[in-house]
Formats: structure tokens, sequence, C-alpha cells
């Protein structure tokens, strides 16, 4: 049962029993009184009078939106409501969006007391707010709250736009076009749903390649919303080499976050912790992802949610992951995630309490952002979060071997310089760059694609000129051995390589060798 059919049930049962006060909490005014309406308007509900009050109507009979009084203040209508309640039973009131709920003032011991006159003739005072209320007056009588619309209710939104546009604009969604469409507009209200439906119409047809659009459209409503960074895509962000089993796991996942997976058992993909040696793509990952995916990027900097105030800590955290939720479909990605759980040290308790809120929204949340975590220094994060099953997949991420040395220096070669390298030039590059992450090459080739800017074009450029910039480029596994070596080690026991193989062992020889200056002299 969807959380409208269960606020409807609750509804009708409270005034059946005729509690003085219902609140009924939402963000969706509409909504709740499209609700409203339905229970009063039940047969047996026939002989009861109704009354509604918003701001911009005044007093009005809630069934045939008849005028009850030209007063329209507030003050008007809870006076007419307490002259009725002494008179006739069975009476409701409904106040939408009231100010001054939350505390202990004049206007809500003024409602308290409405709500007693209606106690004693069976009358009932419906409260719509999206605002806490103050507890003297809750204890009075009942509350609820509205959720946003579940899948089957955002369908029903859906399915019933499409209907009465058919035949206006060309329409190619099939049912589980439509079922996937409400899978993407989750986290959003009614209201926001039909706008975004309604500039699809717009544009004059509905199709296939509208449903990703919904998505893109969906992340402009939250894009201002605190706890989250959103992240603007490159073209460049497209592409990534290597990293071929990483690859090959993720065009999987990508079939399961967006199948259809009512009447079973499984979630959407929760996400993939990348850890390894610095500078090889596990960053770039989430990009790619994002982009391939055609799906909204937000980073979540764990280290800046931590705050000096008791509880502030957990309710950054809390705001971000609940933010999370609303805009998936999304991927989010928390870079650096040691720098946020790392919980050695700690006496506070503040880090175990952060821990376990991100491990209960990992296990628990059932939206569609797909996480894309990465870590350096894997061994300071804490176990629990490496058991399997609170990611799908822990990858390590591994010095790229000479294959996949090749893909990567081909991809930056033809962005940075603009043209293909020889097949020579190629194996002397992935020769030289023995040892190389995917930065430390992409930094050489930077520096190519400058000199080819200042220095006359792509014909200019000497061949000895590349291979000087890959020889005196410095890589980690030179510069730190022993800190690359010990993260090289962690993984190779306790991770799946996220390349095609193991890293080559003349790049492990290589990890020892001293740092070394080679100028090639002509071509």
């Amino acid at each position: 049962m969807s959380n409208y059919s269960e606020c409807r049930d609750d509804l009708d049962n409270y005034l059946i029993a005729r509690v003085p006060v219902i609140a009924l909490r939402t963000i969706e005014q509409p909504r709740a009184l499209r609700l409203v309406k339905e229970v009063a308007m039940q047969p047996r509900r026939s002989g009861m009078p109704f009354w509604i009050y918003t701001r911009a109507t005044g007093l009005r009979e809630l069934r045939s939106n008849s005028t009850v009084q030209d007063d329209r203040s507030l003050v008007g209508a809870m006076e007419y409501a307490a002259a009725q309640f002494t008179s006739r039973p069975n009476a409701t009131l409904v106040l939408v969006d009231p100010d001054d709920l939350e505390q202990d003032t004049e206007f809500t011991r003024y409602v308290a007391e409405l709500a007693r006159l209606a106690d004693a003739n069976a009358g009932s005072v419906v409260l719509i707010t999206d605002k806490p209320i103050w507890s003297g007056l809750q204890r009075l009588g009942m509350s609820m709250a509205l959720d946003l619309p579940d899948a089957d209710e955002m369908y029903a939104t859906i399915r019933g736009f499409l209907d009465d546009h058919e035949g206006v604009v060309p329409i190619s969604w099939n049912e589980a076009d439509a079922r996937r469409a409400a899978e993407f507009l989750l986290g959003v209200t009614e209201g926001e749903a039909v706008n975004l439906l309604a500039t699809l119409v717009a544009k004059g047809a509905v199709g296939q390649e509208d449903i990703l659009r919904l998505a893109r459209s969906k992340d402009r409503i939250f894009s201002d919303l605190t706890g989250l960074e959103k992240v603007d895509l490159k073209e460049s962000d497209y592409a990534v080499g290597g990293l071929t089993n990483l690859r090959d796991w993720l065009r999987r996942k990508h079939e399961l976050m967006h199948a259809d997976l009512r009447g079973t058992n499984l979630r959407p993909p929760r996400g993939v912790l990348l850890v390894g040696v610095p500078g090889c793509g596990k960053s770039l990952s989430a990009k790619a992802i994002a982009s391939q995916w055609r799906l909204p990027l937000y980073r979540l900097d764990m280290a800046s949610i931590h705050g000096k105030y008791l509880g502030e800590s957990e309710g950054r955290l809390r705001e971000a992951l609940q933010t999370a939720d609303r805009v998936a479909p999304c991927i989010l990605w928390i870079d650096e995630i040691e720098k946020g759980l790392a919980g050695q040290g700690d006496h506070s308790g503040v880090q175990q309490r952060v821990i376990g809120q991100f491990l209960f929204w990992l296990q628990e949340s059932g939206s569609r952002a797909f996480v894309v975590a990465t870590a350096n220094d894997v061994r300071s994060l804490p176990p629990e979060l490496l058991r399997k099953g609170r990611f799908d997949e822990l990858f390590f991420v591994d010095l790229p071997d000479a294959r996949d040395r090749k893909e990567i220096i081909e991809l930056y070669y033809r962005r940075y310089v603009g043209t293909e390298p020889s097949p020579d030039q190629t194996d002397q590059l992935v020769d030289l760059s023995d040892g190389f992450a995917g930065a430390d090459i992409e930094a050489a080739l930077h520096e190519v694609g400058a000199e080819v800017h200042l220095g006359g074009g792509v014909a200019a450029l000497k061949p000895s000129f590349v291979l000087d910039k890959f020889a005196n480029t410095a890589p980690l596994i030179r510069t730190n051995p022993e800190q690359i070596e010990d993260i090289r080690a962690w993984g190779r026991e306790r991770a799946i390589p996220a390349g095609r193989t193991a890293t080559s062992s003349a790049a492990a020889q290589g990890a020892a060798a001293p740092s070394r200056r080679i100028v090639f002299m002509g071509d």
C-alpha cells in the first residue's frame, strides 16, 4: 500500500474516531488537499460539515468550494468555527499552512482551545503543515506524514499525464519506459513531476531519449541544495584508459542500475570502493561513470562534514545522504573516503557515529544513488567498511601494465597533441613509461601538447622531445617506492584487480631504480 493510501485510511479512521486535532505533515499542499477532499466526499459523511481555510481564499465549504463568510482572516475563520463547534456536531475545520505552530504561543493556545470546543461536540481540527507542531497541541490528537510519491504513485501520475496528451504529441513510451521514468522521478513532488513531464511535451514529442533527460532535468531542481557539491562534467571526462576489469564490471552494473526491479528481491547497485596507487584513475573513474551512464555527478567531501558542536557532524552527513537519495538516480563520488571515516585516535565517539550512520545508509537505502568511493591510505579505513555487502565490490587500482599504458598513451596523445602517435613511437613510450601511473603519462603528454601549441604545430614536434619528456618524468614508484609497494602489497591480497593483469615484474624492479635523466639528441 502506498503512503498516500495509508494516510487516507488513517485520516478516515481518525475522523470516525472524532480525534480533536489531526496533524497532516507534508510539503505537498495540493496533494494533501486532494486526500482530505477524498475522505470528506465519502457518502457516509454527506451530512457532516467540512470547512477549509487558506490565506488566499479565506474560509470556504470544502465540498462545494463556496465562500462561507466575507472575512478572509484566520482569526475570523477560527471565530466562525468556534461558534459552529458549540452548536453543530461532527464538524471539521481544515487549516492549511497556519503560521507559528511550532512554539507555545497565543495562537497555538487558541488552536488548542478550539480543538477542545470541537472535542466537546465530536468535531475535529485538521492541520496541514510542513512544520513541527507544539507538543501541547500535538498531545490533543494524532499526527501522520504524507511522504513524497512512491514508484507506483509516480507511475500513475506519469501514465495519467501521458494519456491526457495521447494524440496531441507523438509519445513513444511503453509501460516499461513509464516505469523506468517513475523510478527516475522518485524524490520529487507530484507537482514537480508534472512540470518535468510538461517540458517534455512542450518540445513536441516524447521519445526514448527523454527518459534520461528527466534525470538531468530533475537534477536542476536540487542544484542549490546543501550537503553535496555538483560536479560539472567535461567532454574529456568520458574516457578512461586501462582498468579493463573495472570497466567490464561497470557495464553489467549499468544494466542493473536502469532495470525494473519490481517483483524481485534485488536492490539497485550500491556502489564500488576503489583503492590503490595515487594517480591511477580512481577519481577519474567516478567522472567517467557519470558521463557514460548519463547521470548527474555529486561529490561528498567527507572531510568537510565534521563540525565542532555535538551532533553537528552526524547532522551534516545525514542531510547530505538524504539529499543524495532525493537527487537519485545519480553518481555519488566520495573522494579519499579515509579522511572522513578514519577512526584511529578519536576518543569523542563522533567518528564511530559517523561511520555507523554511513554504513546504515549503505545497507538500507533503496535509492539509485551509485557510490564511487576512492581511498589511498586504505589501512586507516575502518574494517567494517571493507566487509562484503557494504559496497558491491572492492577493486584495487594498480599501476598500468604495458597494454594499459599503450591505451592510456594513445588516449592522451590524441587529446593533447591532436594526432595519433606512430607505432614505433608508441612502443618506445610504453617502454619508457614502465612504472608510470596514468597521471604521470597525462602530465608528460600535456607538456608535449603545450609544446605543439607554442612551437608551431605537430609538424614541428621532434620525436626526441616526446621521448625526453617521458624519460625525465619521475613517477611515485621511484620517488616514494616504499609507500607504493606497501599499497600494492595490500591490494594484491585483499581486492579484485581493476586492470587487465597484475603490473609487470619490470615495473616492480623499476621501483628500486634510482632517479634518472636522459636527453635524446637528434631525430
